[in-house]
């Protein structure tokens, strides 16, 4: 297994977006990001947070360099410590109509909205931002770089994970407690054999057989 590097041995400044908000007269900075817009299947997931400005999490980096216990361990740790804390979703209808980029936005703003307190500015994970009713700005590869995207990848893709696993349960076969939903190749197999079901993106399977 490829081993990252921890943001505390590259010594990467986590909270440089959130001090430059604050500097700029900010006081609520949350951070919002996705997980999910890759998979076969299932919905895309949305966390946001806003983390008590220099609080110490350790082990918080972006969650695709976290294992599955990880995350899991820290989860609880991000909801208690933060001053507001949420995640939010945009179902598989949605991506099917709107496409997974809106969709992925969508969950961003539902989950911001969900947030009390409101934050008065927003960091947003990659280059695009859409329709947040506070001031906001991208950071690429946020979720490595900003303590609270980081904090919100985690919410994000911890509740997504479980919610695959629940349909795991009521799509027995397709491994979707292994792989959740993303395109490996036993998801296709499975679905070659089985079918697709309700929760698969079928524009996603077009794509791949079209």
């Amino acid at each position: 297994m490829k081993r990252f590097e921890t943001n505390e041995e590259k010594k990467i400044d986590l909270w440089r977006f959130e001090r430059e908000a604050r500097e700029a007269g900010f006081l609520l900075v949350a951070g919002t990001d996705e997980a999910g817009r890759g998979p076969l299947a299932g919905p895309v997931a949305a966390g946001a947070v806003i983390l008590p400005f220099g609080i110490g999490i350790p082990g918080l980096d972006d969650s695709k360099k976290l294992s599955e216990k990880k995350r899991e361990a820290l989860y609880p740790v991000i909801r208690e410590k933060a001053i507001a804390s949420a995640v939010a979703f945009a179902s598989v209808e949605e991506i099917e109509e709107m496409n997974i980029l809106r969709a992925s936005q969508l969950a961003m703003r539902r989950a911001v909205a969900a947030l009390s307190p409101t934050p008065d500015f927003l960091l947003v994970d990659g280059n695009v931002s859409d329709g947040f009713p506070m001031p906001d700005r991208t950071v690429v590869k946020g979720d490595a770089l900003s303590a609270s995207i980081a904090a919100a990848s985690i919410l994000a893709k911890v509740e997504r994970d479980r919610l695959m696993d629940r349909y795991a349960e009521e799509y027995p076969g397709y491994g979707f407690e292994k792989h959740k939903g993303y395109p490996v190749p036993a998801h296709y197999e499975a679905i070659r054999i089985l079918g697709p079901t309700p929760i698969h993106r079928m524009s996603f399977l077009k794509k791949k057989h079209g």
